[in-house]
């Protein structure tokens, strides 16, 4: 029975090894998350795809930092190490907008956030280093290291560091969503063929390869703000598999060369992706250590598309993801989805339905596939594009497929929800919006407004508030008739870059006035590496016109921000102190 649970997922122990027959491994996969078996990990999906392609694959989760054990419990890689913060940015993961250790981790057996180091990308490659003196390349991939990939802005230290290749001493970065990078690396490196071209990658070399652009070095950026922004223009403006240029940038006596990024994968390429044999399931290793909380929401859900062309200036899904959403088939999400019904513990109910933004499932451009994304305007910013193509209503064809499903009962939609793109839709979204909440929802509806304050709207890169005021006249009519009870959730933000204590006080009164609530989904704004918003956090400018920003950098400054919205957090109720623990502290 062991035997047969070991290979139905990749192996993590030295007998499972054994029961594959094994003596070595073509590449082992380190993450900062526990392994979980499923699409939703992006470990779990390269160690698929490597699999699928014929390499053997191993993954070692969340390795103790204090010995050898654990990273040497499958030996040395024949090929490369592939390393991997996780599911998050560890520094994301660590701490508060405020600096605080955040206590609770959902990618870690029981819950508590005492497994994944600091700037753990950096810290499992110095841990390979440390017991194999002399072994195969050393590959970083994931969020971490794709959002960290050039010189950035660093809110734990106050300071640019390098790209985080020079900083791990690691010898190859695959950024963005790696499956195709990561094939081609493993194949060149099978075939000891060169690999440096290959799209998708960065490396550190001593020359500058012939085309490529060459933004500010990183000793320029680390001292001027003003080539810190020219240096990110250069970044962001390379980001489209159709237009960008490779570009490189010095760091010390050598350069970050930054290859263009892969082609977006087509539709049957990212259902191959998605249909590989997860189990949907932590690892028996790392679920008997405790109960891994994400799972809860991924278990029983299904990803429809990836990509993002809402381009929030706080938002780093464009540089990991990319700025066009690209699709699965349908028939390729209700296979998925009959597997789902077959699993145990399933009770009828697919928990979400979407992607990064659920309705933009079924969206392109009409220019989509051919001069690539427009260099200096954006879909949705600051009104919809007329040459957006809407698919609220693929969306809802696909939506209702998988409630017939045979054990369906509901798919509900618990992804965020653009309510800009609704409202634009004059053909569907009304109808999108009435199938949502009569057939997709559990009561109540995500929605990110982020703020109401047009002035800090217009820092966020994010629509107008007289919009959020209609979408509420829609959803409360349509509720009405439907004679259900919902509820929309509304997600705030305080303390962004161009926001002050008096903005959050008139959104305070804008949301008790208009919309009749006191939000509770509200966070400080969090500098993340590669997004525009960090940019003007660090720089005090607006990057696009050039104007000073206010930029409130005082965390408790920032937390009255919060409070100006949710109230203070109640205080701790103090409990009357044990008469023996009293003396024996007088004693001491």
């Amino acid at each position: 029975m062991e035997k047969a649970i070991c290979f139905m997922f990749l192996p993590t122990t030295k007998q499972e090894l054994k029961n594959w027959g094994w003596d070595r491994l073509d590449v082992i996969l380190v993450s900062g998350d526990a392994y979980i078996d499923s699409s939703y990990s992006g470990v779990a999906v390269i160690g698929r795809v490597l699999q699928k392609a014929g390499y053997r694959v191993g993954i070692i989760a969340q390795p103790d930092m204090d010995s050898g054990e654990d990273i040497s419990r499958l030996g040395a890689p024949r090929l490369f190490w592939g390393i991997t913060s996780g599911c998050v940015d560890s520094m994301v993961a660590n701490y508060t907008a405020l600096g605080k250790k955040i206590k609770q981790d959902d990618f870690t057996p029981g819950g508590v956030n005492d497994r994944r180091p600091d700037r753990a990308v950096i810290a499992y490659t110095n841990l390979v280093r440390r017991y194999f003196k002399e072994t195969a390349p050393i590959v970083l991939g994931g969020v971490e290291a794709s959002l960290r990939r050039v010189s950035h802005y660093d809110f734990k230290s106050k300071s640019i560091r390098r790209s985080i290749l020079f900083d791990a001493k690691a010898d190859v970065l695959v950024y963005g969503m790696g499956e195709k990078a990561v094939l081609e690396l493993a194949a060149a490196l099978d075939k000891g063929e060169d690999w440096r071209n290959i799209r998708g990658i960065c490396f550190a070399d001593k020359a500058k390869p012939e085309g490529f652009l060459e933004p500010p070095s990183h000793q320029a950026v680390s001292k001027d703000k003003a080539q810190f922004s020219e240096m990110f223009r250069a970044f962001q403006e390379n980001q489209d598999p159709e237009t960008a240029r490779g570009f490189c940038q010095l760091q010390d006596t050598r350069y970050l060369i930054h290859n263009p990024p892969q082609p977006l994968p087509g539709a049957e390429e990212l259902d191959g992706f998605y249909e590989l044999d997860y189990q949907r399931d932590a690892h028996p290793y790392y679920a008997e250590q405790g109960p891994v909380r994400a799972l809860d929401t991924i278990r029983f859900s299904l990803t429809t598309h990836r990509g993002c062309f809402g381009q929030c200036n706080f938002c780093a899904i464009t540089a990991h993801q990319g700025a066009r959403v690209h699709c699965r088939t349908e028939a390729s999400i209700l296979r998925e989805a009959e597997r789902i019904t077959a699993l145990p513990g399933f009770k009828g109910y697919i928990a979400d339905v979407g992607g990064p933004t659920a309705n933009m499932f079924g969206s392109a451009c009409k220019k989509q596939g051919g001069p690539g994304a427009c260099a200096h305007k954006r879909c949705l910013w600051p009104k919809p594009c007329p040459n957006l193509v809407f698919g609220h209503d693929k969306q809802m064809a696909l939506l209702r497929k998988l409630g017939a499903l045979p054990g369906v009962k509901k798919a509900f939609v618990a992804s965020g929800i653009r309510y800009d793109l609704i409202l634009a839709d004059g053909k569907q979204g009304a109808a999108y919006l009435r199938q949502i909440l009569k057939d997709h929802t559990s009561g109540q509806m995500k929605i990110a407004p982020e703020h109401a304050v047009d002035p800090v709207l217009h820092f966020m890169g994010k629509p107008g508030g007289e919009g959020l005021e209609r979408f509420k006249e829609m959803f409360d009519a349509l509720e009405s008739r439907l004679g259900k009870k919902q509820f929309l959730t509304y997600y705030f933000m305080a303390a962004h870059p161009g926001c002050t204590l008096n903005h959050m006080r008139s959104l305070s009164k804008y949301v008790q006035e208009k919309l009749r609530t006191r939000p509770q989904q509200v966070q400080i704004f969090t500098p993340t590496p590669s997004t525009y918003s960090t940019l003007m956090y660090y720089t005090g400018k607006n990057p696009f016109d050039g104007k000073p920003v206010f930029v409130e950098k005082n965390p408790p400054a920032k937390q009255d921000q919060k409070d100006a919205l949710t109230g203070p957090a109640p205080k701790p109720k103090s409990r009357p102190a044990d008469k023996r623990h009293r003396k024996g502290r007088r004693r001491g």
